[in-house]
């Protein structure tokens, strides 16, 4: 019998032995259950999953897909599935087999979702949507790629929301200019500002700037690594992606404010934080700076895209922009072509000129 009873502690013992993925024979031992349905209930569950067999519960199969990828994904990702997973997925497919779920359950999955309401009593946003269903998704191509399921139930269903956010909010020079006077009567944030919107780096390699990052002589800053807040911690990790480890050129005058900034802080060796602020003081002071100026209210990450519409303002490609911002692929950069200026008079211009050239 797998499970036995300890009389002197009056307690269920699992003694079981099984093959694992190399198909050697292993021990499954473990004490301390209250009940012997406890114990058998592990057993069958812990069983399961060693023999891969998919009509394991739904949850079960969860846990296995995170057991496979932790070790590969970056702890804020992992975090990030966890909560999608625990608050939008496993609440409705809790009570299934994996194995059972079809894309009809999938369908009613998602008309469940888009009539959910956030904190605030408002639908969720198209581009939320759309990043709930890959997740639920990113595990049945697990499941097929490697448990032999035969296909993806979300794939056969569709996903839904958009992929396509709503329009990209940026400030203009001049809107920036008013906003950062309501910035001056605290350094900490208006230098902070001046590297956001001038840089047009992200938010977390913001707050994971030391002085040793910046040099001055040669005008530049190195961004190498980003800053999280989870669960209470901080984490530096590297950056979002690959090219996101770039050296930015910096103009002349925020070399100066910068100098100028170094001189105000007390200690402050190359491993210093910059800025030992946090994300949720910067959205304090957006709010700020708004009521004051009365400037549109943009978020963080707007800054990036309005540093991105400066840029093509004044006039530098695609290509140039992409290298500047870390991004890993020009087609990153092209979801700003709305903001580049139209080309059609030109070339309409240009056509008629080769027109006329031909014609006499």
């Amino acid at each position: 019998m797998s499970v036995s009873k300890d009389e002197a502690m009056g307690t269920w013992t699992i003694y079981s032995r099984y093959n694992n993925w190399q198909n050697k024979t292993k021990v499954l031992y473990k004490r301390g259950f209250k009940t012997k349905r406890e114990a058998l209930e592990y057993e069958r569950k812990f069983l399961l999953q060693k023999s891969k067999n998919l009509n394991m519960g739904f949850t079960e199969f969860v846990e296995t897909y995170f057991n496979d990828i932790g070790p590969r994904i970056k702890y804020n990702t992992r975090l990030t599935k966890e909560h999608a997973f625990c608050t939008k997925i496993i609440p409705y497919f809790e009570d299934k087999a994996f194995s059972d779920i079809t894309p009809t359950d999938v369908i009613q999955w998602q008309n469940t979702i888009l009539h959910m309401e956030d904190e605030e009593g408002k639908r969720y946003q198209p581009t939320y949507l759309r990043s709930i269903s890959a997740q639920l998704s990113a595990l049945f191509n697990h499941a097929v790629r490697y448990y032999g399921l035969k296909d993806n139930p979300v794939k056969i269903a569709g996903s839904m929301g958009s992929s396509k956010a709503k329009e990209m909010l940026f400030w203009t020079r001049e809107e920036y200019q008013m906003f950062k006077e309501a910035m001056k009567k605290k350094p900490v944030s208006y230098y902070a500002f001046e590297i956001l919107y001038w840089c047009g780096i992200r938010c977390g390699e913001l707050l994971a700037l030391t002085k040793g990052d910046f040099d001055l002589e040669k005008k530049t800053l190195t961004i190498n690594k980003s800053l999280q807040q989870l669960k209470g911690e901080i984490y530096v990790t590297d950056p979002k992606t690959q090219k996101s480890n770039r050296v930015i050129d910096l103009p002349d005058f925020l070399c100066d404010e910068m100098e100028d900034y170094f001189s105000m802080l007390y200690k402050c060796d190359d491993d210093t934080r910059f800025f030992n602020i946090s994300k949720s003081y910067l959205h304090h002071e957006i709010d700020r700076g708004v009521r004051e100026t009365g400037v549109k209210r943009i978020c963080i990450h707007d800054l990036r895209h309005s540093h991105v519409a400066h840029l093509i303002e004044l006039g530098f490609s695609p290509v140039e922009i992409a290298d500047r911002l870390g991004h890993e692929s020009i087609s990153v950069t092209m979801t700003y072509s709305h903001l580049y200026p139209s080309k059609q008079r030109k070339m309409a211009d240009r056509l008629n000129q080769d027109y006329e050239r031909m014609e006499n």
